[in-house]
């Protein structure tokens, strides 16, 4: 492997486990045609996977995929045999199998919350993965596997959340939980009580104080000096 091509992974991998929470061990969804490309160039995507993403890997793939490949019938045989190798996850088709790419589709709907890795050859199918943010894309390229570099819509979302215009929808409900453990917020069905707010004065305390009445039998003071001159007087 080479080391410019490891170091490429690496760095690519930093921004996957900063920006979205990616984790060991890497959850990896194969199609046919990355098993069939695998097969075609001698690549051992068990042992050589976790090497290049530097981590633990399980590889999986989904029934929709596996019924895919049996209904090819002899061209991909061998490429049955690898995918029924790996962990089968539940998709939502049991009844109604649907192709391999829009089982992957709807395996990564509402924000991609398992953290899945898409490892495909399907063009088509890698077009639409990469208008999804946070969905690291996998495939081979010259007998090797090459992890692909972040899509735009990836780059414009991580620019969002670096400008606090965005809360992914994984981190929503963490937060909600988090706000509550700490008693920020009070949990969701109690009733908060209600805050008596500041009344205004009393509109009655507002009016001008009336002036008091001279009271009865009170007399100016200049009244009581002429009396008391007409007193001297006689």
């Amino acid at each position: 492997m080479g080391v410019t091509r490891q170091k490429h992974a690496k760095k690519i991998m930093g921004f996957y486990k900063h920006n979205f929470q990616f984790r060991e061990p890497f959850q990896v969804l194969l199609d046919g045609t990355f098993c069939q490309a695998a097969l075609r160039n001698k690549i051992q995507i068990r042992e050589q996977l976790p090497g290049y993403l530097d981590g633990a890997a399980q590889l999986c793939t989904t029934r929709c995929v596996i019924k895919e490949l049996e209904s090819l019938g002899k061209a991909l045989y061998g490429a049955k045999l690898i995918a029924q190798r790996f962990q089968v996850r539940n998709c939502s088709h049991h009844k109604n199998p649907v192709s391999g790419s829009t089982c992957l589709l709807s395996m990564i709907e509402d924000g991609n919350p398992h953290h899945f890795f898409i490892a495909t050859q399907d063009q088509d199918l890698s077009n639409k993965v990469k208008r999804k943010p946070g969905i690291p894309l996998l495939f081979i390229i010259q007998n090797t596997m090459v992890l692909d570099k972040p899509s735009p819509k990836s780059l414009a979302f991580v620019q969002k959340l670096q400008t606090n215009q965005l809360v992914p929808e994984y981190q929503k409900q963490s937060i909600v939980e988090l706000k509550e453990k700490e008693g920020l917020v009070k949990p969701e069905g109690e009733k908060r009580r209600k805050r008596k707010r500041a009344g205004g004065p009393n509109p009655l305390s507002c009016l001008k104080k009336k002036k008091k009445k001279t009271q009865e039998g009170q007399e100016p003071s200049a009244e009581k000096k002429k009396r008391r001159k007409r007193k001297r007087n006689r």
